[in-house]
């Protein structure tokens, strides 16, 4: 009865949130974000919403590695779950607050009309070192940049990667014993779960077999401050070379190059991972007013400006990118499973990001005609 209550509550959210009593089920829920942080309160977060939803802590990983993890979802994650046909994981920014992200992945997906019986919505929430206090007690903890690009947890005993956590929860929903209808899983990120993503979706080692094991698996990928660069060139002019080390010697360093990758990819090369890369479901989503230099929570770090001035510059300056490569490859060039969008008139916004015409279908399966108050979306502008 208790996971029913659960399962009930979490879908149930968006039209009743405020009188929802249910209780948590993990020991403790994270509180709501302070409503100064720009990355997310440029959009109409329902915070009533979000402040009424609670954390379930699940295991991870086996043996000696195991290890608990707080996910938001509209299912019970302990209960039956042979309904589900799908699986869409939404990953929050900088902030870590993946209540704000389920509450808005909920609503987008209440508007597509679809069964809520037969589709698993997630948002994972990794704990960072500010979060004391808000029961995430025998987690592994993160440094607040360095879940971003994969690093290990900080807080012995744990020091699982947070690529690692992707592939583990990845895994618990592909597992044909306990999820044996799932044919189609996305994994979308904004900002600083856009870095998470893309570096995930260049790095990790499960996409083939899960794909040939009947699963489509997918990546969106949306307003991140950085790219996984595979190459030493940046963006110069209209075209490529090496970026001069006298204004940033590590410009070419992990996590906007190859050098001193994290321990989870230690050994790729960047030619062969690019091969990989480009045969990986991707969408990459920008905003088109997401242009300005000095916003707070854009990295300035050299070797994020090596990469252009702006996230909407960054963006557009990656596409080139790989253009450039793949054509270095000449008849070698595998197949290409890469689509790109400008979202009109958005900025550093991940509810109309995920919201707008292109973001909606991409993520949630929403058509464009069933989504007339989205932002509109065209072709990168390169």
């Amino acid at each position: 009865m208790k996971r029913l209550r659960v399962a009930l509550c979490a879908l149930s959210v968006l039209a009743a949130a405020a009188q929802c009593g249910c209780a948590a089920p993990g020991p403790g829920s994270a509180a709501a974000p302070a409503a100064s942080a720009a990355e997310e309160t440029e959009g109409p977060v329902d915070k009533a919403a979000a402040a009424a939803v609670h954390w379930q802590r699940v295991r991870l990983g086996s043996g000696a590695r195991a290890y608990d993890f707080p996910v938001y979802a509209n299912h019970a994650l302990d209960g039956d779950l042979r309904a589900i046909r799908e699986v869409i994981f939404v990953q929050h920014g900088l902030q870590r607050n993946g209540d704000d992200y389920f509450v808005a992945g909920a609503a987008l997906l209440r508007q597509t009309g679809r069964n809520p019986d037969e589709v698993l919505l997630l948002a994972p929430n990794f704990p960072g070192t500010p979060d004391k206090n808000k029961g995430f007690d025998n987690m592994p903890v993160w440094s607040v940049q360095g879940w971003m690009s994969g690093e290990n947890a900080v807080n012995p005993p744990f020091s699982v990667s947070s690529l690692q956590v992707l592939d583990d929860l990845v895994g618990l929903v592909t597992d044909k014993t306990r999820l044996p209808g799932v044919t189609r899983v996305t994994v979308a990120g904004h900002s600083g779960g856009g870095q998470l993503v893309h570096r995930y979706a260049v790095l990790n080692d499960i996409d083939e077999r899960i794909r040939a094991a009947g699963v489509d698996l997918r990546y969106v990928v949306a307003n991140p401050s950085s790219y996984l660069y595979f190459t030493p060139e940046r963006p110069s002019g209209k075209g490529f070379a090496r970026y001069d080390t006298a204004l940033c010697a590590d410009y070419d360093k992990y996590r906007y190059g190859m050098r001193d990758i994290v321990p989870y990819a230690r050994g790729d090369r960047g030619d062969v991972l690019f091969r990989r890369y480009l045969q990986r479901q991707m969408t990459y989503l920008v905003g088109s007013e997401d242009n300005d230099p000095n916003q707070r929570v854009l990295d300035k770090a050299c070797g994020a400006e090596a990469e252009g001035p702006t996230r909407l510059e960054r963006a557009r300056g990656y596409l080139r990118y790989e253009d450039y490569l793949g054509a270095q490859l000449g008849s070698q060039k595998p197949p290409v499973r890469h689509q790109a969008f400008e979202v009109i008139g958005v900025g550093h916004n991940q509810s109309r990001m995920l919201g707008s015409q292109c973001g909606a279908k991409a993520v949630f399966g929403l058509a464009e005609s069933a989504n007339a108050k989205g932002a509109a979306c065209r072709a990168p502008q390169l």
